[in-house]
């Protein structure tokens, strides 16, 4: 086999490989997007759209909650969702699975507490025990909030620019608010396309 007929297989062993991944990326894809469409939101109707947000209703619902003790999204978020999975799927005294819901919220405080709302077949009657003590069943009364969306994957950074863009424009629209603020992350992390992110903060 000459220099020129090596070359020839190696570019067509490369084709293969790059087609292979291109075709697992793109399967991995519609998967995510699949699911999403078929996983349980938390419920909330729009009152009002404003250019830069929009103000919503959202119904009581019961969420399980794990309080951490770091305000770094990065390092709460890898934390809370570790405990919060393990939990949902399985990590209980009925070893249950139980189905992811969307958003996972997160609070914007000193000491973050990510949550992850029940679906609605669920109460606090019939819900296993976790495994984990330091996981909690917390009940969130109907609320009035103003929201942001944005896009992309988030960190510090980008959480604290819409958390402030919000404010202001709550402030110029004489709208008043809370301290009560929380992160709403809807994408698992191997979905790249079409990511969905907001901040969103109680109303008074």
């Amino acid at each position: 086999m000459n220099k020129t007929q090596i070359r020839k297989r190696a570019m067509a062993f490369l084709l293969i490989f790059v087609g292979i991944l291109v075709v697992g990326f793109t399967a991995v894809q519609i998967f995510a997007w699949k699911s999403q469409q078929s996983i349980e939101s938390y419920p909330y109707t729009v009152e009002k759209s404003f250019g830069d947000f929009e103000i919503r209703a959202y119904e009581a619902s019961l969420f399980t909650s794990v309080k951490l003790g770091s305000n770094e999204y990065k390092k709460a978020s890898s934390q809370g969702f570790s405990i919060l999975a393990g939990y949902i799927f399985g990590a209980n005294e009925k070893q249950e699975k139980i189905a992811m819901t969307s958003p996972v919220a997160m609070s914007l405080e000193d000491s973050m507490t990510m949550m992850f709302m029940v679906p609605k077949k669920f109460n606090k009657s019939n819900l296993p025990k976790p495994n984990q003590s330091d996981i909690e069943f917390k009940e969130m009364p109907a609320k009035r909030v103003a929201a942001i969306t944005f896009g992309g994957w988030s960190d510090d950074e980008k959480i604290a620019l819409h958390k402030e863009q919000l404010t202001k424009a709550l402030d110029e629209a004489g709208i008043g608010y809370s301290t009560r603020f929380y992160y709403l992350g809807y994408n698992p992390p191997y979905e790249v396309f079409g990511r969905k992110n907001e901040v969103i903060v109680e109303l008074d």
